[in-house]
Formats: structure tokens, C-alpha cells, sequence
């Protein structure tokens, strides 16, 4: 598990995306969401106070009354292009793991202070390169691919380059190429 940190939550033309940096690495993974989560992730970051408390901050304080705390998100699975996560709770010493999607993840985890993980099978196959100086893909200077590239390298640098653009349905076929190229080997 790579331990992760929310980067930021911006609109595409395609919807909400919440963007996971590694902590030890370059990658970054995107997922998009809905605008509910996406408003509840943006609150919490820009530390804005609500009149009424949102479904996530009503969770966190039935859950702080039951003195349960969370131990962690985990973002572990990509199935179907489908994210899957779990809440990772400990109540009276006991350990247990809840099927969330990662966009509830990821705001409770900020909520609980909680860190948030991806798996690295999760983040080698939906994970992309930005730079961090322009915010555009790491490998934007080349419109053609290295010839010293493999293909998958070369995949790699038009998904992160389709990310970094906000072209997020190249950058999804893209990312399904790369999936299938990597099973066929």
C-alpha cells in the first residue's frame, strides 16, 4: 500500500476528480466522483464551516460518539474500470474493515485525520505522471513517443499527458489499453 495525500479536487468537463499524490513517488492517481463527495473533499480542505452538518460530518460524530475511530481509507481495487475502497475501523479493540466507494473514503479519512492508502497494483494501473511545476503531464515536450520507449512507457506518457490536459475519456481508453497490454504480457 502506498500512502497517499488528497493534491486537489477540480472540475473537468467530464465531472469531479480527486487527485491522490503518492507520498514516496511521482504518480498521482485520479478518480472522479460525484459533486456531493466533491463538495464534501472541497469543504474540508478550504476549512469552510457549515450551518448543518454534511452526511460525512454527521458519520464522523455518531462514530466519535460510539468512540469507534477510523485507522485508515484504502483505495484497493480497479475492477471494470470501477475503484473500490474500504474504511478500516477499530470499536472495543476490534478491527474491521467497511466496502466504501473511495470518494466516502476519502472524506471521512480527512474528517478522522486518517491516512488514506492505494494499492500498488491500483496506482501502476489508473496512476499518471504530473509535473509538478506546470501541473501539465510529465512528458508534454513530446508529441511522439521515444523510440526507446517500451509500449507501455510510451501509453504511460500519452495517459498522463491526456490527464494533464483534462482529456479524461483519451486518458480512460488510454489507461484500458495499458490494462490490456499489461495482461497480454
Amino acid at each position: 500500500m502506498l500512502l497517499v495525500h488528497v493534491k486537489q479536487v477540480s472540475l473537468s468537463n467530464m465531472g469531479f476528480v480527486v487527485f491522490l499524490k503518492n507520498e514516496a513517488g511521482k504518480c498521482t492517481l485520479p478518480i472522479f466522483i460525484g459533486a456531493p463527495e466533491a463538495q464534501a473533499i472541497a469543504l474540508h480542505l478550504d476549512h469552510v464551516a457549515v450551518s448543518r452538518p454534511l452526511t460525512h460530518d454527521l458519520l464522523k460524530t455518531v462514530m466519535d460518539n460510539l468512540e469507534c475511530r477510523m485507522k485508515r481509507a484504502e483505495i484497493c481495487a480497479l475492477r471494470e474500470n470501477t475503484f473500490f475502497a474500504k474504511l478500516i475501523l477499530e470499536w472495543n479493540g476490534v478491527e474491521s474493515e467497511i466496502d466504501a466507494r473511495p470518494s466516502d473514503a476519502i472524506a471521512l479519512a480527512l474528517r478522522f485525520m486518517a491516512p488514506i492508502y492505494v494499492a500498488e497494483e491500483v496506482m501502476e494501473a489508473a496512476g499518471v505522471l504530473i509535473d509538478e511545476m506546470t501541473g501539465n503531464g510529465a512528458h508534454t515536450n513530446a508529441e511522439a513517443p521515444s523510440p526507446s520507449l517500451t509500449p507501455a512507457e510510451a501509453l504511460k506518457q500519452k495517459l498522463a499527458k491526456a490527464v494533464a490536459e483534462e482529456r479524461y475519456e483519451d486518458a480512460a481508453a488510454l489507461r484500458d489499453k495499458l490494462k490490456k497490454l499489461s495482461q497480454t504480457n
